[in-house]
């Protein structure tokens, strides 16, 4: 296997690599004095810092080698996860204030102050094996694809080193090392994204010829309800829902925001972060769609969808930019997958060891914090072998249909318990272990459903995203109903956690903390999210 990469490119990848390098060792220098410091980077960081790290560790190897993918494969449809920006948005405004009242660190944590401890362990149980499960092995599979690809040394070499190098500079360096790092590699993988759509347009002959080329279904974002893979009512509300989960609720993203030292600088970084959220469509959507209008005029050709990235690059970029946007690559590997890092060990340490040992001191927390992140990346490097067998076919299409079947039960619990303040912790645990139950029958289902017939069949081929919607209504149903069956909640116990507990100092500091910019560039924001949703239309 041949490096794509000539003398120039690796001086570029060498120069970024050491830059990188230089930021870890900065922030280590600074030493983390305590779990407030290791986990949430001392509670002090700015809005523009914030945003880049939600949009890094919201664009993983998973958007570079799944969403480009995709693009060659069935054009627009997915674009409707991207367009989640607004669902940002709604973190920043809605789900934020109640987080820092709080003054969680984690959402488990947070569970545990609006409901109980039985919440709290079940979703932080859940979270952690869910992270192995999904974002570790996704990332580090599709990692080693693309390393392997760029630096033509084999998967397995690829794959390891990422992860080893990755895991480094978190176990060291904590939360700080993992956000500072992260905006650098946002800027370093736009550039490097924005120039390879550019040259693939003028390469294909421009917009027009790329319409020409592609066919009016591939810009078609609006499938019939009856199609099988996207149908427009599934990525539409299904899509939400997935959405408030993973934007509103998860700890890898939440964690992002939750390191400001009050809520306005949250709220501004979450609005930065929300329009970063657009570019994916523009720099690895739109590029798998000239991949496959120029495989269509037989400049280039791809075995499977999960190369489509690293082949663009191969055959549009001269020598010194291969380089760039090879560095730009492993930048969205490494930062998706130090978060993952950082969150795991920040859920395992103050949600299940500190919860087992109360009394243990802050110094030791931060070690056992370094010592869960380096089981992590054991662990992730365990699974490689499991995910080079499952990763066949369309890999962000795969990790879209495990988060439809894990999110809805988590997106009505954290909603619910936020707009309603009747929702108790009977209610709470009784959907969460519902829904789990149902998302275990469903995954089951899809594995034998050869051997189903009638209901069972139904049940089991029921598109992914129309499965979301319709366990996110038995959740709420199953949340309503035990709630308004049970006694209340003790509503001094929550004071501050849901709305219509709001205490009236506490709504004076939240509107103080609400300024007429913020508002706009929301606005702004809504506007665009609904003109890219009326232009692609097919």
């Amino acid at each position: 296997m041949e490096s794509i990469l000539e003398s120039a490119d690796w001086w570029v990848l060498g120069a970024y690599l050491a830059a990188l390098i230089g930021v870890a060792v900065w922030v280590v220098l600074q030493k983390n004095k305590d779990t407030a410091d290791y986990f949430l980077a001392g509670r002090n960081v700015g809005w523009f810092v914030i945003g880049a790290s939600i949009f890094a560790s919201n664009i993983g190897s998973e958007h570079v080698v799944g969403l480009a993918g995709t693009g060659a494969e069935s054009g627009m449809p997915m674009a409707h996860y991207e367009l989640h920006a607004w669902i940002v948005l709604l973190l920043g405004w809605l789900f934020l204030p109640f987080y820092f009242r709080s003054k969680a660190f984690t959402m488990p944590e947070f569970l545990e102050k609006r409901f109980d401890a039985r919440s709290r362990w079940f979703l932080s149980v859940f979270t952690l094996t869910a992270y192995v499960i999904t974002k570790v092995s996704v990332t580090i599979y599709a990692g080693g694809i693309v390393v392997s690809e760029l630096l033509g040394i084999p998967f397995w070499y690829g794959a390891i080193g990422i992860v080893i190098f990755t895991g480094i500079y978190t176990v060291v360096g904590g939360m700080k090392a993992v956000i500072y790092t992260e905006t650098l590699q946002t800027v370093i993988l736009i550039a490097g994204s924005i120039v390879i759509t550019y040259l693939g347009l003028q390469e294909v002959g421009g917009w027009s010829a790329l319409r020409e080329a592609a066919g009016s279904e591939h810009f078609n974002m609006w499938r019939p309800i009856s199609d099988p893979d996207f149908p427009w009512t599934g990525m539409l509300i299904g899509g939400t829902i997935v959405g408030v989960w993973y934007w509103c609720t998860d700890q890898y993203i939440v964690q992002r925001t939750l390191a400001a030292n009050n809520i306005k600088i949250g709220r501004r970084g979450a609005i930065f972060g929300a329009y970063l959220k657009l570019l994916p469509i523009f720099i690895f959507l739109i590029p798998g769609i000239i991949a496959f209008a120029l495989s269509q005029q037989g400049v280039l050709t791809y075995e499977k969808s999960d190369e489509v990235f690293p082949v663009l690059v191969k055959t549009l970029l001269p020598v010194g930019l291969k380089g760039l946007v090879a560095g730009g690559l492993m930048a969205a590997l490494m930062s998706s997958l130090a978060s993952v890092f950082n969150s795991c060990s920040t859920i395992f340490t103050i949600d299940i060891y500190k919860k087992l040992r109360p009394k243990t001191p802050e110094k030791r927390l931060v070690n056992i914090g370094k010592l869960a992140t380096s089981i992590v990346v054991i662990l992730g490097i365990i699974w490689i072998p499991i995910m080079n067998k499952i990763g066949g076919g369309v890999l962000y299409q795969y990790l879209q249909s495990v988060q439809s079947y894990i999110a809805p039960p988590i997106t009505a619990v954290f909603l619910l318990g936020i707009l309603w303040k009747r929702v108790n912790s009977k209610a709470a645990i009784v959907t969460l272990f519902s829904g789990l139950v149902v998302a275990a029958l469903r995954i089951l289902a899809e594995i034998y459903q050869t051997d189903l017939s009638g209901i069972l069949l139904t049940f089991a081929t029921i598109n992914f995203a129309h499965m979301a919607i319709f366990m996110f209504l038995f959740s709420v149903f199953i949340c309503i109903s035990v709630s308004l069956a049970t006694n209340p909640p003790d509503y001094i116990a929550i004071k501050g956690l849901a709305v219509g507990t709001l205490s009236p100092e506490e709504k004076a500091m939240n509107k103080h903390s609400i300024s007429t910019i913020d508002i706009v560039l929301s606005v702004v924001l809504i506007v665009v999210v609904i003109s890219v949703l009326t232009y692609f239309t097919g």
